[in-house]
């Protein structure tokens, strides 16, 4: 297959395949910063690079699951708590070998609409070379994550646009 071809062929692949499907089998560190090298090599007016990741795994993906929780029970009131849904967070969390927060960092320099689609070209990077990969992945944006400004140490001119989660599919 030329170029084009196998371009094709991973773009009609690409789906966002969740934490249920991923197996136990750990993600290398290599994988990982190769995803990440994908993600910085997308477009964005003015080369200001807007993206900002942080990767959660082991003990610290765990402290992220129990956080969100927390922060799930605190947000909800008696009638709206699903135990379901509080459920779900932590699991979802903890089956994906890693998740890796998305932020987007707004310089100033151009329309924050055009910083906020660099970095979603830079996600799409990421998702292209999980597939790639053999890697299950998916964004997920849970109106939670805007209470983690000071876990992920979100500045003032950054936002959190969701978490990327990622597990080896055998």
């Amino acid at each position: 297959m030329n170029k084009a071809e196998i371009l094709k062929e991973i773009i009609e692949q690409r789906r966002s395949i969740f934490p249920k499907d991923y197996s136990e089998t750990e993600i290398s560190q290599e994988i990982i910063e190769e995803i990440l090298h994908s993600a910085t090599l997308a477009p964005n007016h003015k080369r200001t690079k807007p993206w900002r990741f942080k990767i959660f795994k082991g003990e610290e993906k765990a402290r992220l699951a129990s956080e969100m929780q927390a922060i799930y029970k605190a947000t909800q009131s008696e009638q709206t708590f699903l135990e379901k849904k509080y459920q779900d967070i932590g699991f979802k969390i903890n089956k994906a070998d890693a998740v890796i927060s998305i932020i987007v960092n707004f310089s100033g320099m151009v329309p924050e609409w055009e910083e906020i689609a660099a970095v979603s070209m830079a996600v799409q990077n990421m998702y292209l070379t999980c597939t790639a990969n053999n890697i299950g992945s998916y964004w997920s944006s849970p109106g939670l994550v805007n209470h983690l400004k000071d876990s992920l140490t979100i500045e003032e001119n950054q936002k959190c646009l969701g978490l990327f989660y990622m597990g080896k599919v055998d």
